[in-house]
C-alpha cells in the first residue's frame, strides 16, 4: 500500500472547548498575513458582514420610507399604487434568496458578495432614473432581489462560515455594528434625501456600493478559515477511534436533510412572523399611534426608543446564545411579543406606550441573535449558503404581507385593533411550538485524522 502523509493533529481547548491545532499547509513556508494577526480573522469578517447587511438599506422598508414622498410627489404617482408597485416587487424579489444560498456554497462568499454588491449598486443608480411606474417596478424588483434578499444572505452566511463555537458572541456583534450602522445610514440617507433630493441621495448610496462595498469585499473577506490556512472555530462532536487513527467529527446537514426537519419550519416561521408584525407596525407606526390618540412627534419618539433595548438584548442574548437553548431563546422572545401585541390596543398613556416601545426593541434583539445563530449551529456551514435560502423567503413574503395585513384589517373593521389580537394569537401558538421543538440531532461529518 502506497503510505499517506498524515493529517496535522487537532486537539481540543480545555479552556473553549474550540478545535485548534498547527496551521494548515506546508510548515516550510512563511506564514501569510492572515496567519501573522494575533487575532482570529474572523473577526474582521463580522465587520464587513454587519457593513453589507447595513448597505441593504436602499432595499429595505424603512430605507424606502425615507424617499417615499419625495418618490410619489416626482413620479406624479399615488401612494396605493406605489404600495401595490412594492407588493409585487417584495414577492419577485424574494425569489433571488434560492439561487443566491447554492452560489454561496458553490463559489464562496468572497465572489458572492463582491458579484451581488455591483448588481446591487447598479439597480440601485438605475432606480434614480426612473420615470414611471413600469421602470419603477423593474428597479424595485432587482433592488430588493440583489438587496434585501441576496445581500442579506451573504451578509450573515459570512459570519457562519467563520464561527460556530463562539457564533453567540459572533452574532451579538455583528447585531450591535449592524444596529448603530442603520441608524447612522438612516440618519445620513435622510439627511441627503432632504437636502440634494432622492434621486442624488439614491446614487450616493448605488456609489458607495460599486466603489466601497464590492471592492472592501473582494479585500478582506474570506470565504472560510480554511482557504487562509486557519483553524476554524468548529465544534467537535466527537472524537472516534480506530486501531490506528483519531477522527473528530463535526455537524454537518444538507440542504434536503435541513428542510426535512421541525427546528427548521418552527425557526424560519418563527422569526419571518416576527417581521410580518415588525413590518406592519413600523411602516405604518404613525397612522397606528394617531389611532390610540397620540401626536406625530410622540411616534418618533416611540420608535426611537426602539434602539437601546435592541442593543442591549443583543450583546446579553449574543453572550448566551452558546450556553442557551436557542429554541428556548427563540420562544421567550416570541412570547413577549405576543403578550406584547395583546396590551398595545390597552394603551391610553405615554408611560405605557414608552413601556411598550422599549420591550418591542428587546424583542427585535432577542429574536435577532436567535435567527442569525440558528442555521450555523444547527446545521453546520458546508450548506449554510442553501439553507439560509428559504428560510430569507419566508422572511421577505411575511414582511411584504405584514403592512398589507394590517391595512386591509383597519379597512374591513375601522381599527387596527383586531390586527394586533390577531397577530398576537398567530404569534403565541409559534412561541409555543419554539418552546418544544428539539435540537435537531448531531450528523456527523469527519474531519482531521491523527495518526
Amino acid at each position: 500500500m502506497t503510505p499517506t502523509t498524515p493529517s496535522p493533529a487537532r486537539f481540543i481547548d480545555a479552556a473553549t472547548g474550540v478545535a485548534v491545532g498547527p496551521q494548515i499547509g506546508d510548515a516550510s513556508q512563511p506564514a501569510t498575513w492572515i496567519q501573522s494577526l494575533p487575532f482570529y480573522y474572523g473577526w474582521i469578517n463580522v465587520v464587513m458582514a454587519a457593513i453589507a447587511m447595513t448597505a441593504t438599506l436602499p432595499s429595505r422598508t424603512h430605507g424606502l420610507g425615507l424617499i417615499t414622498v419625495p418618490l410619489l410627489k416626482d413620479l406624479q404617482m399615488s401612494e396605493t399604487l406605489f404600495t401595490s408597485i412594492n407588493f409585487v416587487s417584495c414577492l419577485l424579489g424574494a425569489l433571488f434568496s434560492l439561487p443566491v444560498g447554492y452560489l454561496i456554497d458553490r463559489y464562496g462568499v468572497r465572489v458572492v458578495l463582491t458579484a451581488v454588491s455591483v448588481c446591487f449598486g447598479t439597480v440601485v443608480l438605475g432606480m434614480a432614473t426612473v420615470t414611471g411606474p413600469l421602470t419603477l417596478l423593474l428597479a424595485l424588483t432587482l433592488i430588493r432581489g440583489f438587496g434585501q434578499s441576496a445581500l442579506s444572505i451573504v451578509s450573515t452566511a459570512i459570519v457562519g462560515k467563520w464561527f460556530n463555537q463562539r457564533m453567540g458572541t459572533a452574532m451579538g456583534v455583528y447585531a450591535v455594528l449592524l444596529s448603530l450602522g442603520f441608524i447612522g445610514t438612516i440618519v445620513g440617507v435622510g439627511a441627503a434625501a432632504e437636502a440634494y433630493g432622492w434621486r442624488e441621495a439614491w446614487n450616493g448610496c448605488g456609489i458607495f456600493l460599486l466603489v466601497g462595498l464590492a471592492p472592501l469585499g473582494w479585500l478582506l473577506v474570506r470565504s472560510t478559515p480554511e482557504a487562509c490556512g486557519l483553524r476554524g472555530d468548529e465544534k467537535v462532536l466527537a472524537l472516534e477511534h480506530t486501531t490506528s487513527v483519531t477522527v473528530a467529527t463535526t455537524l454537518d446537514y444538507t440542504y434536503q436533510q435541513a428542510l426535512a426537519t421541525p427546528a427548521f419550519w418552527v425557526f424560519a416561521c418563527g422569526t419571518s412572523m416576527f417581521n410580518f408584525v415588525w413590518s406592519a407596525i413600523t411602516l405604518l407606526n404613525q397612522s397606528v399611534l394617531m389611532e390610540r390618540g397620540f401626536s406625530e412627534d410622540v411616534t418618533k419618539v416611540s420608535l426611537a426608543l426602539l434602539v437601546p433595548g435592541g442593543l442591549l438584548a443583543n450583546i446579553v442574548c449574543g453572550a448566551m446564545a452558546r450556553r442557551t437553548n436557542l429554541g428556548r431563546m427563540l420562544g421567550s422572545g416570541l412570547f413577549l411579543l405576543c403578550l406584547a401585541l395583546a396590551f398595545f390596543p390597552h394603551i391610553t398613556t405615554k408611560a405605557q406606550l414608552w413601556t411598550y416601545s422599549s420591550t418591542m426593541g428587546v424583542i427585535g434583539g432577542i429574536i435577532t441573535v436567535a435567527h442569525f445563530a440558528v442555521w450555523r449551529s444547527f446545521f453546520g456551514a458546508s450548506h449554510l449558503g442553501r439553507i439560509s435560502g428559504p428560510a430569507q423567503l419566508l422572511s421577505v413574503l411575511f414582511s411584504a404581507t405584514g403592512p398589507l395585513f394590517a391595512a386591509y384589517c383597519r379597512q374591513i373593521t375601522g381599527s387596527y385593533e383586531a390586527g394586533f389580537y390577531f397577530m398576537s394569537g398567530a404569534v403565541g401558538a409559534l412561541a409555543l411550538m419554539a418552546l418544544v421543538v428539539k435540537t435537531p440531532p448531531e450528523l456527523r461529518h469527519p474531519q482531521d485524522a491523527e495518526a
